[in-house]
């Protein structure tokens, strides 16, 4: 099955764009070619661009101490394990103490690594971070494989709070919504969601046999998903065909 998720707000959607980032990030360091080290580099400054929201921090503790006064809230409660929702307490109260240990904006720290600035400065360019623009940059890149994923590793640390701190919010998240089949009928499925929940997260499954793409558009009372289907130069059709759906709601 493929796995699409829909954002319902903003602050979601940020993580969500993060969480792709960090996924991105440690495919690429844990690779030996100085090419992927490069596209790590910029995935870096990636997570930086998009982190730099004053209040991405702030958004993401919120979300974090919600969670954790839901999770307190089924303490005693007989159709829960007490291990389990310890554990998880015990997990969103050391994503939140780590988070709140930084200081300033995620990755704040690393702007004042000069010789990180200047790659960052020119690597958007076409080609600016060839050997005769940076030589400094072009010599790292020749150090051994070892060298260059310490180094790496090194900077991806400011950020590992944040990283972690998503983690667990989009993980409590996608575990607060239950699973139900539907049916899409013509190519079309709408459903009207509850006046008196905040859903925050759409989450989507379907066959990658019917070789379909979801069109997904939602806001905080109602969900319509379209179906469409490549033609053979790759433009999306809709289809008015009857297709299985798997969908879960994320409050």
């Amino acid at each position: 099955m493929i796995l699409y998720e829909y954002p319902f707000n903003e602050s979601t959607r940020t993580m969500l764009r993060l969480e792709h980032l960090f996924e991105r990030l440690d495919v690429l360091v844990a690779r030996d070619a100085p090419v992927d080290h490069h596209f790590a580099l910029a995935t870096l400054f990636e997570i930086m661009d998009v982190s730099s929201r004053v209040d991405l921090k702030n958004d993401l503790l919120g979300d974090l101490e919600r969670q954790r006064a839901t999770l307190i809230s089924y303490r005693g409660n007989p159709a829960i394990s007490e291990n389990a929702l310890e554990q998880a307490i015990t997990l969103v109260e050391s994503a939140s103490q780590a988070l709140r240990g930084t200081v300033g904006k995620a990755g704040h720290a690393l702007t004042a690594n000069e010789w990180l600035m200047s790659i960052r400065s020119r690597i958007n360019i076409p080609g600016g971070t060839c050997e005769f623009d940076l030589p400094a940059y072009y010599a790292w890149q020749q150090e051994s494989p070892a060298k260059r994923r310490s180094d790496l590793e090194g900077w991806i640390s400011v950020l590992r709070p944040l990283s972690d701190g998503l983690d667990v919010s989009l993980g409590l998240l996608r575990d607060a919504g239950s699973a139900q089949n539907v049916m899409a009928r013509n190519g079309q499925f709408q459903h009207n969601l509850s006046a008196g929940r905040s859903y925050q997260l759409l989450r989507l499954r379907i066959d990658p046999s019917l070789k379909l793409v979801p069109e997904i558009s939602g806001h905080r009372l109602m969900v319509s998903i379209r179906l469409m289907r490549a033609d053979a130069e790759g433009r999306l059709r809709a289809v008015p065909e009857d297709a299985p759906l798997e969908i879960t709601l994320c409050a």
